[in-house]
């Protein structure tokens, strides 16, 4: 697992705190879609939050992680039902 710390980690939660969740998890759990959903905005604008409905605790880090490991960024924050993910844009074609 990636985790941001430190004088990045700050930024990137400072930049982050105004975005709407751009994927939300639910009940269901983590599905293709959601996956790539999220793997799209990560390519597009880097910094994305997540929405976790029906997680607790310590669920919430593995659920981060996890989100963290299929789409290869790093995780900025975990704060309440809220994921912070950051990977660097991919650039156009």
């Amino acid at each position: 697992m990636n985790e941001i710390k430190g004088k990045r980690a700050r930024e990137l939660r400072a930049a982050g705190h105004h975005l709407n969740p751009a994927v939300t998890i639910g009940k269901g759990g983590i599905g293709k879609s959601q996956l790539a959903a999220l793997d799209e905005a990560l390519s597009t604008s880097g910094l994305v939050k997540v929405r976790l409905l029906e997680a607790e605790g310590a669920e919430r880090r593995e659920l981060a992680e996890l989100l963290a490991d299929e789409t290869g960024a790093a995780i900025a924050q975990v704060l309440g039902k809220t994921v912070l993910l950051w990977r660097e844009p991919q650039e156009a074609e």
